[in-house]
């Protein structure tokens, strides 16, 4: 019996929302908090074009590095440096301009109008030091042994330190204002690079095709993939994993390192002291919202950029509600918001395994009543009293409701298929 065409376009869009419903959920969610945010705050009503450019623009940035960091993940690796990367190859991009430069009569380099030649030196050599450094990562790894977290947590460490103390000696030997630790570049035209939001979101959105492309259309992606979920068994198939992580950690740094060229483009200063601080946890979590597994072998490319877009929504959002020390609670919100989605992708898991409680007996009541308390917190902070006892009482009614259904069904499943509980 043939099936007529609407049962298959019906079956196809049935199929197609399963694969992507992390990524419909993402987008719902951004949906819901422009709203509310529409809603509480007159930011987006007063000027709405400036608005939707900036996200974009921050949204890019974040995004360059997030796809390295999504690529490492799936393979099965983590990488932790992506901010001293920034903050390093930010450095290396100034330093070759300012050596570059020409000086003027008081032995000082004139950065101002570089010309083009200079900047695609610089850019060349900042690429190259992130390849250096991702060969760096790979190396650790597969030959001397090292975890992941290890290996790139002590370039998280040193790059940054190395980059305070290159700085210094490259103002030290280059100009006359002694060891300072910051390189200004005053040139326009590069400043521009990061400033304009289209040059970033359009660089965003051209390493997001050739991420899409290598993960989504060649074999290189399917085993980088097969590694991520099983590297013992990649190996054994005749999968070259060592160069396969040797990949990722390069396409990791060199994206960090692209986005340390749009970061210090963007200011005008190369400044490692506080450059990129921080970031690598929001690459991760843009990853890690966007429906990539830590455990390696799960994520697409366009979750990844939901996520990083989803991400800077709230952040902003909370910015322009709060406006005063918004910075202060990005932090909390990121780390919140990794939780939720971790928190997420094992509930899907659990479900199709069938049977794991995320809210057990005592532990689980108490878990239920902290998670409520700091839903409540953060919305009494950001919104207002009656918004966080409002979300207090919805969130200690929901997660009841779920751990009650979680032990519903483990007493169904001990009772057996014939049992009479209802």
């Amino acid at each position: 019996m043939k099936s007529s065409p609407g049962g298959d376009s019906t079956g196809l869009i049935s199929r197609l929302a399963r694969q992507h419903s992390n990524e419909l959920g993402l987008l719902a969610a951004i949906v819901v908090v422009v709203a509310i945010t529409t809603t509480f705050s007159d930011a987006y009503r007063e000027k709405p074009l400036q608005n939707v450019q900036e996200i974009l623009r921050q949204t890019a940035l974040l995004g360059v590095f997030s796809l390295g960091a999504a690529i490492v993940i799936i393979s099965g690796g983590i990488d932790l440096s992506s901010g001293s990367v920034i903050a390093f190859s930010g450095s290396v991009c100034a330093a070759i301009m300012l050596a570059l430069a020409p000086v003027d009569d008081a032995g000082n380099p004139m950065t101002r109008n570089l010309g083009s030649g200079v900047f695609a030196i610089a850019i060349a050599g900042t690429l190259l030091t992130g390849f250096l450094i991702g060969t760096l990562h790979a190396w650790l790894i597969t030959v001397v042994g090292l975890p992941p977290f290890v290996a790139t947590l002590a370039s998280l460490v040193g790059l940054r330190s190395l980059a305070r103390v290159f700085v210094q000696e490259v103002n030290s030997s280059l100009t006359v204002t002694g060891k300072t630790t910051q390189i200004y570049v005053n040139d326009e035209t590069f400043n521009r690079l990061g400033a304009t939001w289209w040059i970033p979101l359009g660089i965003f959105l051209v390493l997001s095709l050739l991420s899409w492309v290598l993960m989504s259309r060649t074999v290189v992606g399917r085993h980088l993939y097969a590694m991520g979920g099983n590297e013992a068994a990649a190996r054994l198939s005749g999968i070259r994993t060592d160069q396969l992580k040797w990949l990722a950690y390069c396409l990791g740094a060199m994206t960090a390192s692209i986005a340390g060229i749009l970061y210090t483009a963007e200011v005008g200063t190369a400044n490692p002291q506080v450059q990129g601080r921080g970031y690598e946890l929001n690459a991760i979590a843009a990853a890690v919202v966007g429906g990539c597994s830590l455990q390696g072998g799960v994520g697409l490319v366009s979750g990844t950029m939901l996520g990083v877009l989803f991400l800077r929504v709230v952040i902003d959002s909370v910015a322009k509600m709060v406006k005063v020390g918004a910075d202060d609670y990005e932090g909390i919100i990121v780390g919140f918001l990794v939780v939720l989605a971790v928190a997420f992708n094992e509930l899907r898991q659990a479900r199709r395994g069938g049977g794991k409680q995320f809210f057990p007996g005592r532990l689980g009541a108490t878990v239920i009543g902290i998670l409520s308390l700091l839903t409540g917190a953060l919305a009494t902070i950001i919104v207002g009293k009656n918004a966080g006892f409002a979300l207090f009482l919805i969130s200690l009614v929901g997660l009841g409701l779920i751990g009650f259904a979680e032990r519903r069904a483990a007493a169904r499943r001990t009772a057996g298929p014939d049992s009479q509980l209802p």
